[in-house]
């Protein structure tokens, strides 16, 4: 098996799918995974490119047995490095009349494309190069005329077998004999993928059906270099939710996309290998990378177009932060944090911040994570959902719409007077360390004097102390609230006191009527 990308730019979701195929199906069957560099592109590949791809394989978990950084019994594994054996082969093709020279110039060519779009028909290479004698066509490109090499298309249907799509036919009369090695001596993708995949024994190739149109040339390839075809496998085209080809405009679709947004690589990989592949034995959806190397089958790798869910890519991703330690998203989400500006005085965004964090904030830091890691589809979502803990504005939760119908409930103002006194005046409010018990304590004490009870009680309360009507538990959250205030933090976080003293101030400045809910119907 083998992973042959181009190094033009980043790993797309397409692409890290025929990579998670082609690596479950070697080691499934306990074959040979080879990493293979395709860069004969020499203008648009670049070695940045080349070592993100290989980062971006390793994060999602996968791995190979041969390939650039590793070597092995093929060597070199770039095509680049390779350009003097397919002029070898070139060669040897031209020689035992299963190529040609052809020098036809690229003016000649487009007027037989033109002819044959006007025409209505393919447009297929007319051949007119194929009678030229072997020897008169090597005193030509003695002579210095410019020539490519051709190879012959054999008289007969080229055919092969595809395991995904089945017996896949081609008439010969509409294959063009195709270029192997331009008349620049670079060799062309069709011409080099079969050398390389001859000689470095692939049995199976597996990749997308964009490839499928090419099949019939490398098939031909392969009879006239003497080795035997591999099995194919055609994977499906990747669509967006509206059923267009998935590109850029449908949001992320790169590994590195991914990554950045706190994805983890087990939910890709799970989500990855359910895109064109139907287990067996009903609706199964999350399997661990053990699982999908004993489940995964070719055969049951579906030709119809793939719709890529984001939704459900994120709704596994859920399932899988939920498994991990929270210490595992540490450095991740404090990266987020920084670009969110949460951890700067001003709020200054960047990431490349330099803070300095005191002693404790780790510990305090893992408890805001794994009180809000059960909320979110993804790592990045974090500082969103932190935000009213570092960044209280009263005067903002006063003027939610979200918050006016709680605001203007009849036993709201009697919640507020009561639970402002109370926390203003208790000393260890005041302090800074507020305890859930001591908190509690304090709520009881304003139902019993207010007589509200329920949602009447704690959304008023939760509005105060958090800016919004819903949120975390409070027993959790109490905690965090007032260790944040006493950690000596670039930005410093509100004691549960200090927020419930500015919405009070908030409310007393307020001089025009609560918003009314009808006013937002």
């Amino acid at each position: 098996m083998r992973f042959a990308p181009s190094p033009t730019g980043q790993l797309h979701v397409g692409n890290a799918r025929t990579a998670l195929f082609n690596w479950l199906f070697a080691r499934q069957n306990g074959g040979s995974m080879v990493l293979r560099i395709e860069d004969t592109d020499i203008e648009r590949s670049e070695v940045r490119f080349e070592d993100q791809l290989i980062a971006d394989l390793k994060w999602l978990g996968l791995d190979w047995d041969e390939g650039p950084d590793l070597g092995g019994p093929y060597v070199p594994y770039r095509q680049s490095d390779r350009l003097d054996l397919y002029r070898e082969q070139a060669r040897r093709l031209l020689n035992e009349g299963t190529a040609y020279l052809c020098f036809c110039t690229e003016e000649e060519l487009q007027k037989e494309r033109e002819r044959a779009q006007a025409e209505h028909r393919q447009s297929i290479y007319s051949g007119k190069c194929r009678a030229i004698d072997p020897e008169q066509a090597k005193r030509r490109k003695a002579a210095g005329e410019a020539a490519a090499i051709r190879l012959r298309i054999p008289e007969h249907p080229l055919r092969f077998h595809d395991i995904v799509h089945g017996t896949v036919e081609f008439s010969n009369e509409v294959v063009s004999d195709p270029i192997i090695l331009r008349s620049n001596g670079m060799p062309v993708y069709n011409y080099v993928v079969v050398i390389d995949d001859g000689l470095m024994k692939i049995t199976h190739v597996i990749r997308g059906d964009d490839h499928l149109s090419n099949t019939p040339k490398q098939v031909a390839l392969y009879e006239a270099l003497g080795w035997p075809v591999p099995e194919f496998a055609h994977l499906s085209t990747i669509l967006g939710g509206d059923r267009e080809r998935l590109s850029k405009r449908h949001g992320a679709t790169s590994i590195a996309n991914f990554r950045e947004m706190g994805v983890l690589p087990e939910a890709l990989m799970n989500y990855l290998a359910l895109l064109g592949w139907a287990p067996s034995g009903g609706t199964r959806e999350i399997f661990s990378k053990e699982e999908l190397v004993k489940e995964f089958s070719l055969e049951r790798v579906t030709p119809s177009p793939a719709v890529f869910d984001m939704e459900k890519l994120y709704w596994l991703n859920r399932h899988y932060i939920k498994k991990r330690p929270v210490a595992d998203f540490y450095n991740q989400a404090l990266s987020f944090f920084v670009r969110a500006g949460l951890l700067s005085p001003e709020g200054e965004s960047g990431r490349g911040a330099s803070l300095m964090l005191p002693a404790g904030f780790r510990e305090w830091f893992l408890k805001i994570i794994e009180l809000l890691v059960p909320s979110v589809d993804r790592v990045e979502q974090l500082p969103e959902r932190a935000s009213f803990i570092f960044n209280y504005d009263a005067n903002a939760a006063l003027a939610a719409p979200d918050n006016a119908e709680v605001l203007n409930w009849p036993h709201t103002d009697a919640v507020i007077s009561r639970f402002t006194s109370k926390i203003l005046e208790d000393e260890s409010a005041k302090s800074g360390h507020l305890t859930p018990e001591r908190f509690k304590a304090i709520v009881n004490e304003v139902e019993a004097e207010s007589g509200t009870k329920g949602k009447e009680l704690f959304h008023p309360i939760r509005i105060m102390v958090t800016g919004s009507h819903s949120g975390p538990e409070f027993d959790k959250l109490i905690p965090i609230i007032e260790e944040g205030s006493r950690l000596q933090l670039p930005k410093h976080v509100l004691s549960v006191c200090e927020r419930v003293q500015a919405f009070a101030k908030a409310l007393a400045n307020k001089t025009e009527p609560r918003i009314s809910t009808n006013q937002h119907a």
